[in-house]
């Protein structure tokens, strides 16, 4: 399910919250659906429950699961805010991408294409 770096300068609870998240962005896991328990991840994976725990904390900081006292973590019903604050960030990356492309000389038409065939996969 996941596939963790633990040779990764990013520290393994921030690994953790990425593929949850890309999971659900995904639809991959859906709304109300039960993720594994923090004991049943840690065996799984091999490491540190506390280190599952932060990442579960993480995760419902930004709205992405909620808890449930005695039941476990479940995955949030997608909000626009987790939608444009995902927006924001990928503009960004984008607008760093793109400028990095025009630089090195590719074409806007160029770009085009290569959006348009990513969009046809």
């Amino acid at each position: 399910m996941f596939d963790l770096d633990v040779r990764s300068r990013k520290p393994i609870y921030e690994q953790l919250v990425e593929k949850i998240k890309e999971l659900i962005i995904n639809d991959l896991l859906k709304k109300d659906e039960q993720l594994p328990s923090v004991r049943v991840l840690a065996q799984q994976l091999t490491i540190n429950p506390n280190t599952i725990q932060k990442a579960y904390r993480e995760l419902e900081v930004q709205g992405y699961i909620y808890s449930i006292k005695g039941k476990g973590n479940f995955v949030s019903e997608t909000t626009s805010t987790i939608h444009s604050e995902k927006r924001v960030k990928i503009e960004d990356e984008l607008t760093r991408l793109i400028s990095e492309a025009l630089y090195l000389g590719m074409t806007g038409d160029e770009l085009c294409g290569i959006v348009r065939e990513i969009e046809q996969r």
